[in-house]
């Protein structure tokens, strides 16, 4: 209830604690992309790379094999935290409270939508079949483009 209360009262985002470090400065960095746009770019573009699977942080685009495409920040968000965790799997409840913040005001489907549209994107630059569903576990990102 509080974060509804500080997002009514025009806060732009509520982190709960514990919270991750990582969490934290996506959140800011997406700020501060929506406030000042082109003009919070640094010189050169912040990328995280994983086997020729890039993620370009300030624009929310992914690219693999000069193949590009734009994610949501939802999107996004998953996506990095399953790359940072590539072939471990990483449980809903982690997933919901990166993405969300409070897993209590969430629909438990909310979460395998996003999956579904972050397969899709992935499938759209060349890589299938990327994101295993664990019952009972969560996801794991398996490296199958590189191979």
């Amino acid at each position: 209830m509080d974060q509804v209360m500080a997002i009514e009262n025009g806060g732009d985002d509520y982190i709960t604690k514990p919270f991750s470090y990582d969490l934290f400065i996506v959140k800011i960095k997406g700020v501060i992309r929506r406030v000042y746009g082109e003009y919070s770019e640094s010189t050169h573009a912040e990328v995280f790379e994983v086997d020729g699977l890039y993620m370009h942080i300030h624009q929310n685009i992914i690219e693999y094999n000069n193949k590009r495409v734009e994610l949501s920040s939802k999107e996004f968000l998953l996506l990095y935290s399953l790359l940072k965790n590539v072939d471990q799997i990483v449980s809903r409840e982690e997933l919901l409270e990166i993405l969300w913040n409070d897993i209590d005001f969430v629909d438990d489907n909310t979460l395998s939508v996003n999956i579904t549209r972050l397969r899709k994107r992935l499938e759209e630059i060349g890589i299938a079949d990327a994101i295993e569903t664990k019952r009972g576990q969560g996801y794991r990102l398996v490296n199958n483009w590189s191979m």
